[in-house]
């Protein structure tokens, strides 16, 4: 998984609303109903499981998953490190993607703060792990190896939903062997809309999984860590040890349960934007948009690297923010990119390379 940055870029800009924005769809800003309803929202100590707020963002959502118990964090990264730290002792092994976020993208934590071992698995032209990888993998009961405890999976992987058929097989053969299962699910509901599955149908066997509501959902904060009750009363405890016991959080809950009651259908047309954004780029001879990745919310394009620094000043100048990478860039459509707002991408992309 690339890391797409805009580096050449620094320049902040004050009027958010004049930019289209299509670096990630976490810089969303909420609605007006959305700040309406965390303004009105009902708050309590959440250390002392008093926030009814929180009580019920927790609750739907792990009705919505057909599981236990949910627990709410401020970041996808915590709520996955305790799920990790969860899952396994010190001096345990995880078996993770080489491309997923819990391996690449947060700082291993696990390693420096869990005394987790992550091993990573390559995947395939799909991000898919294979089960004869992991099964290569699993250490046997021998004092010079790491005991193997846990499956780390993601969905969706740079935009691309994964194969159901194959999830459920890995974590078949994972608890066949003793380990655990954890997805990091922080667009499961691409995925969802995507797929047209039931999120408890792609939850179904995995032990613990962690959504984001700041992503695609448009909160401005927040994750859900959903698993069984006993797992949840552990993962509340290393929250805390991890500094993610909060006070009365229902002020920011607020915005997560808006967001599940509301913004979840409205996905599709994050996906009907991205593939009318692909169709129309893929028209421009200097451009390559790969199609394989353009299921859900994502577009990646790729160019000549030296037109880079002059591409991204131009639809900097000209309103529209995108992140690149030695001639790549990987353009996100959510809530506040709107169908025209497309055509306008298209135009000054149209305009640059016909210049």
């Amino acid at each position: 998984m690339r890391s797409y940055h805009n580096c050449t870029l620094t320049k902040s800009y004050k009027n958010r609303a004049h930019f289209i924005d299509l670096r990630s769809d976490t810089v969303t800003l909420p609605s007006k109903e959305m700040i309406k309803f965390a303004s009105d929202s009902l708050l309590g100590d959440d250390v002392y499981s008093e926030d009814p707020t929180v009580i019920e963002l927790q609750s739907l959502a792990a009705k919505m998953f057909h599981k236990d118990s949910a627990l709410f964090f401020p970041s996808g990264t915590q709520s996955n490190l305790t799920s990790i730290i969860s899952h396994c002792n010190r001096g345990d092994e995880v078996l993770v993607g080489r491309e997923y976020h819990s391996y690449s993208h947060e700082a291993h934590g696990a390693s420096v703060l869990g005394g987790v071992a992550l091993t990573p698995i390559e995947t395939n032209q799909n991000d898919e792990i294979s089960v004869e990888s992991i099964l290569n993998e699993i250490k046997p009961e021998d004092s010079h190896y790491a005991k193997t405890r846990l499956l780390c999976i993601e969905n969706t992987v740079s935009g691309k939903a994964q194969n159901q058929e194959n999830i459920d097989k890995l974590c078949i053969a994972a608890h066949e062997n003793g380990l655990k299962v954890h997805l990091d699910g922080a667009r499961i509901f691409n995925a969802h809309i995507h797929s047209g599955l039931p999120l408890d149908k792609l939850t179904k066997n995995v032990d613990s999984v962690s959504i984001c509501l700041s992503k695609g959902l448009g909160s401005p904060i927040g994750s859900i860590l959903i698993g069984n009750s006993e797992f949840i009363k552990k993962a509340k405890r290393n929250r805390k040890l991890l500094g993610g016991g909060m006070r009365q959080v229902g002020v920011i809950a607020g915005y997560g349960l808006y967001a599940l009651k509301n913004n979840i259908e409205r996905l599709v047309n994050d996906h009907k934007n991205a593939k009318k954004l692909a169709d129309s780029l893929s028209l421009i001879p200097e451009l390559k948009v790969n199609y394989t990745n353009t299921q859900t919310n994502m577009v990646f394009i790729k160019f000549s690297e030296l037109l880079q620094k002059d591409l991204i000043s131009y639809l900097f100048n000209n309103n529209i923010n995108i992140s690149t990478i030695s001639g790549e860039s990987r353009l996100v459509c959510h809530l506040d990119v709107s169908s025209k707002q497309i055509d306008q991408v298209v135009e000054h992309f149209n305009i640059f390379f016909n210049k």
